[in-house]
């Protein structure tokens, strides 16, 4: 029965190795994998966001951030508005897997771009960002005709703003020809969605509207002249709502603000309400009333909303409508899946949002369906990176997910049946059947020799398992699982062993007891000799530990069940050793007045500290017997022995243990397994196999020979390899051919002969390493601590993998630092460098047996450290819905870069994320936060990279008096128009 499961788990090797060659050509081209494949497709960490680039920024480049994690590593690729990003341009240029763009002109890189990243298991798409130029013109030159209104009524003064991008301007007037900035109140508006000046009640003045973009600067408008016609008398008239907001669209989370403003005589009151409903919760109103603003809107704030204006003339009322809409979001999405080979799929990927998303699909980065996905007799082409994507008017989402096909004969190695599984006469017993094996295989049972077929009795379930009731004493003996697919077959043994049943002969019976006296409830059982019998008692359905301390009934029971003392005290003796048999005897020892019914002879190996019940001739060695063979040991193994007896009370203490013995050796009766190899350096054959464990050695001096010839040859060359530990072996032969078959195989001997050969397998002798060095190297420095290397592929079609060798003027070429990238690479970044140092750098072709020549050696220097010093932050200072942070300039040390800008990051307190600004003056404005703090950081930008940070906080809250405020803003708005 051994070498039978031998034989059939070298078949099962024999269908993986005529399986290799296909599984080969699937991972190459990312259809499927087998069970060993580690490898998976790429996963984004970054991808390309929304980005606006100032026309007037003097940094002249714009970065669209790619990368993804990949083994094999990706190679990523871009896009713009679907046609390929032209990398041979000299304006744009990749950084990892980031595009930068030199010299952005918007006629040209105005568009929708995407991130391509792939490798052989498939390719992913990144989310589009779209790149837009942001810009402020001039108003015009032209002064602004004077304005005339009757005094005493209301009046509006148009802004009129210049072209710009985006749409997000902030707007504000200012005050005659020594500027104050206008204060918004009942009687005075400015509009941030128009920038017209409001005004209830006319005086005489000059008016200028000044206007700020968050991506570029801010502009003034001439200013404006209000001359008032003068009227006999003031007449009072009704409220007008002249500022009506329109209908709304909103997204889920967003801030909405709505404005009403309204001109008469006296000033209205303007009051706001949602029709038939409350008012949100965050709904706050300006102290004007003019505005009203709900924060994180909700899709339960969807509404009429109302604006009222009133005053003692008249009332005047305006309503709109709030239309809450919300962005996808997935309500189960996709996850990389294994599925078996032939099966069918049914990927569940589910957005909601409003408008409710359509769902698309890509696979491998191209458009593969619409709506719910479902694959049936999935093959290998089925594999790849799949993404699915939600979309509606307000967004897109991605989800994605890399399905791979396995495909591999079935195996046992991880799931073995029981060797021996226990089942009761009468009853029914279920026995396990599960292989790991794709697609799903087809299962059949024997009995010995006899093959199994579904009847009353018997079923093979369609797991596998095998089900027998009403078992019978004819039941017992060895079963047999054959599981077989396409890829191949195996099978796994157990001997299912029939017991008599366990049967409760003296049941606990109901008993009056007076409390503090002593009880005992008994229970008695008539059960298997062959099995151990364990006792377990419930109080009130709860398992009674006996083993805890302070239990009340704890002694009086233990003493009732433990009272009978059980055999013990036996002599036992060792004779006839033989390799795979032992015979003991022993003296009997005390029963304790109670016959002993069995005795079983346990094991202890030197492999293990355990005892184990050995297998014994005869099987159950009855009580009046004083001698037994322990049967199926381990040849050449060190042994102890003892004895253990069983009586009606239970298990006695085990005997002493023997003296250790070694049984005899024999010649080994087991293969080598998982033979293979192949690869290695110039003119070798690599053989490799899965060494043997120590217990199937089975004698001394134990090794191995390997045989191998080439697949067309007759004579096989047989070399010994004494190290009993070692899985390898290398033959090394300069006539030898590069890639040239071999069938090879490997067997076991010791002093006592020779174990059986393995299957044959076919490997490959190494291939030669490349001869050619990579051509038209080049090194462009980033920064202090990195530089990018780039190369031509060579010709050559072995080539695995690149290699780039690095050293510094200070180190010897032998100590070089190495990098490795895969064939599709064709550039590779260095990082953590020393700054302004001299580097060197070349660049090898690899595969398995080597690198080839080096590249022509290029010599290149880091640039200068970025400034150490952080820029000291001299003051932050509120100037109407925006803050002003200034700083000192840095200065840069002799072997520090120069500084040429600064970097401002602008983002929530707590976060990482937020906005980033570039600039090369020495202050900067950043939007008031509307609620919480903020956090503002500035370093100093230098080609050798950015220097360190410093931070200041900023929140909503007004910080130092608002006359204050604005009296510096006047003043610094004053020395920029007197400069104009």
């Amino acid at each position: 029965m051994k070498m039978w499961l031998l034989v059939s788990q070298l078949l099962v090797i024999i269908s993986f190795t005529t399986c290799l060659s296909e599984f080969t050509w699937h991972r190459r081209y990312g259809h499927g994998v087998s069970e060993e494949d580690k490898g998976f497709g790429p996963i984004f960490e970054e991808q390309p966001i929304n980005t606006i680039y100032p026309e007037e920024s003097p940094e002249g480049k714009v970065s669209l951030n790619c990368r993804a994690r990949a083994s094999p590593f990706p190679v990523y690729k871009w896009r713009m508005n679907n046609g390929d990003v032209d990398l041979t341009s000299d304006r744009y240029s990749m950084v990892g897997g980031n595009l930068v763009i030199n010299n952005p002109d918007k006629q040209k890189d105005a568009g929708i771009y995407y991130c391509l990243a792939s490798n052989n298991y498939g390719m992913v798409r990144s989310t589009e960002a779209t790149l837009s130029f942001g810009y402020l013109d001039p108003f015009p030159p032209e002064e602004r005709p004077e304005v005339r209104v009757k005094e005493g009524k209301g009046m509006v003064l148009l802004c009129d703003p210049p072209y710009h991008f985006p749409d997000d301007l902030s707007y504000r007037w200012l005050l005659n020809e020594f500027p104050v900035f206008i204060t918004m109140d009942k009687r005075r508006f400015v509009s941030q969605t128009n920038g017209n000046l409001y005004r209830a009640r006319l005086c005489r003045h000059t008016f200028l509207c000044f206007v700020s973009s968050l991506f570029t600067k801010s502009v003034f408008s001439k200013f404006i002249p209000l001359i008032p016609l003068p009227e006999r008398t003031t007449k009072p008239y009704p409220a007008d709502i002249v500022v009506q907001f329109k209908d709304v669209y909103a997204l889920m989370g967003q801030n909405v603000t709505l404005e009403c403003f309204a001109l008469g005589n006296p000033v209205p009151d303007i009051r706001w309400r949602k029709v038939l409903e409350p008012m949100p919760s965050t709904a706050e109103i300006s102290t004007s009333g003019a505005v009203l603003k709900i924060f994180n809107i909700q899709l339960e704030d969807e509404g009429t909303y109302e604006c009222e204006a009133e005053n003692i003339r008249g009332k005047d009322k305006h309503h709109g409508r709030i239309y809450v809409q919300a962005f996808p979001e997935w309500v189960e999405h996709i996850n990389d899946t294994e599925v078996d080979i032939g099966s069918d799929l049914y990927w569940p990927c589910v957005a909601t949002g409003k408008p409710i998303p359509t769902i698309r699909w890509l696979k491998n980065g191209y458009s593969y369906h619409k709506g719910e996905l479902r694959l049936y007799d999935v093959t290998f082409e089925n594999a790849g990176m799949y993404q699915c994507i939600a979309e509606n008017t307000h967004g897109v989402i991605y989800a994605n997910a890399e399905l791979k096909i396995l495909a591999l004969a079935p195996t046992f190695e991880m799931n073995p049946m029981k060797k021996k599984i226990l089942a009761a006469k009468g009853g029914r017993v279920i026995i396990e059947c599960k292989p790991k094996a794709a697609p799903k295989p087809k299962f059949s049972w024997s009995k010995g020799t006899e093959w199994l077929v579904n009847s009353s009795r018997i079923l093979i379930w369609e797991d596998g398992s095998l089900e027998i009731n009403n078992i019978t004493r004819n039941d017992g003996g060895i079963y047999t699982c054959f599981a077989e697919n396409n890829r191949g077959k195996a099978n796994s043994t157990g001997t299912l062993v029939i017991t008599d049943p366990t049967r409760i002969i003296l049941a606990p019976i109901n008993a009056d007891i007076t409390v503090g006296e002593n009880a005992t409830m008994q229970c008695a059982a008539s059960f298997d000799p062959a099995l151990d019998l364990t006792f377990i008692w419930s109080f009130n359905g709860y398992v009674i530990d006996f083993n805890k301390e302070n239990i009340h009934y704890q002694r009086n029971f233990m003493v009732r069940v433990l009272s009978f003392i059980l055999p013990n005290n036996m002599q036992k003796k060792i004779e006839d050793i033989r390799a795979t048999s032992v015979a003991l005897t022993w003296s009997r020892g005390s029963d304790n007045h109670s016959p002993i019914s069995k005795y079983n002879i346990q094991t202890k190996t030197i492999l293990s500290d355990d005892w184990k019940d050995a297998k014994t001739d005869p099987p159950i060695i009855e009580g009046n017997m004083e001698a037994a063979r322990a049967v199926d040991l381990i040849p050449w193994m060190e042994y102890e022995f003892r004895v253990v007896a069983t009586n009606t009370l239970g298990i006695g203490e085990p005997s002493i243990p023997s003296n250790k013995i070694k049984t005899d050796g024999a010649a080994p009766n087991v293969a080598p397994s998982d033979v293979g190899g192949g690869g290695g350096s110039n003119r070798e054959l690599t053989i490799t196999w899965a060494p043997l464990s120590r217990e199937y050695h089975y004698g001394n001096n134990f090794g191995y020979i390997v045989a191998f010839k080439p697949f067309d040859g007759e004579e096989w060359k047989k070399v010994t390899v004494t190290n009993p530990d070692t899985g390898r072996y290398v033959h090394k032969d300069e006539t030898m051919r590069p890639s040239t078959a071999f069938q090879v195989k490997v067997k076991a001997f010791n002093n006592k002969g020779d174990g059986p050969y393995s299957l044959t397998a076919v490997i490959n002798s190494a291939q030669d390493a490349p001869s050619e060095a990579p051509a038209e190297v080049g090194v462009k420095v980033l920064s202090s601590s990195e530089i990018s290397v780039h190369w031509e592929h060579v010709v050559e079609k072995i080539v695995e993998s690149y290699q780039i060798r690095y050293w510094s003027a200070h180190d010897k070429e032998a100590a070089a630092h190495r990098v490795q990238v895969t064939s599709q690479e064709y550039s590779a970044r260095l990082e953590n460098l020393l700054p302004d140092t001299q580097y060197f750098v070349e660049v090898r072709a690899c595969n398995s047996a080597g690198c080839g020549p080096p590249s022509d050696m290029i010599e290149t220097f880091t640039k200068k450290a970025p400034p150490s010093q952080p820029p000291r932050i001299i003051s932050s200072i509120r100037s109407g819905s925006r803050y002003i942070i200034t700083w000192d300039h840095v200065v840069a040390l002799s072997n520090e870069s120069t500084v040429t800008g600064y970097k401002v990051l602008y983002r929530p307190d707590g976060q990482h994320d937020g906005k980033l600004y570039s600039t090369h003056k020495h202050s900067i404005e950043v939007p008031i936060p509307r609620d919480g703090e903020y956090v503002v950081e500035v370093r100093a930008h230098s080609d050798g990279g950015d220097g360190v940070v410093s931070q200041v906080k900023i929140s909503g809250n007004i910080s130092i008096p608002f006359l204050q405020t604005l009296f510096l803003t006047a003043l610094f708005n004053l020395k920029y128009i007197l400069r104009q």
